[in-house]
């Protein structure tokens, strides 16, 4: 039997070396939104005095949630490479709470996908942060159009 992207998500979510030594996890997908979990931990937080976690974390969670997201939208696993992430801090981190991030891939051209992603402890309504992202697709995308949005 042939994985789907679908199936093998929780891998790639906390697969790779950086990624399981932060502690990610697959969390959900809901449609072309893919959400995965940072577990509150001592040795990733930013600031001892408050106990909230780094803001290099938020930034890697965001970036590769949207990597994950961009495989939902192609519908298969390919090499990818973040070009441009932009990350806007909304407010801080509650202390001592895991961190949730989701994301959705909104438009694939022959060579680049589009992303935009959330972090929060309860709900995307109340972010921490929100990402802008675009990433390289390494292959030329097949039959896919330019400009075809995302499914």
């Amino acid at each position: 039997m042939t994985s789907t992207i679908h199936d093998i998500l929780p891998q790639l979510a906390a697969g790779a070396a950086h990624t399981h030594a932060l502690g990610f996890v697959y969390d959900s997908l809901d449609g072309d939104r893919v959400r995965i979990r940072a577990p509150w931990r001592e040795d990733l937080v930013g600031d001892p005095d408050t106990g909230v976690l780094s803001g290099g974390l938020v930034t890697t969670l965001l970036d590769h949630v949207g990597g994950l997201a961009v495989w939902i939208a192609l519908g298969r696993f390919e090499s990818i490479a973040t070009l441009d992430l932009r990350v806007d801090y909304m407010r801080a981190a509650a202390a001592r709470r895991d961190l949730i991030a989701e994301a959705r891939c909104y438009h694939l051209t022959r060579s680049v996908a589009f992303v935009r992603a959330w972090a929060f402890e309860d709900g995307p309504d109340d972010p921490v942060a929100a990402a802008q992202s675009a990433y390289m697709l390494t292959s030329s995308g097949g039959d896919r159009p330019a400009g075809e949005p995302a499914r």
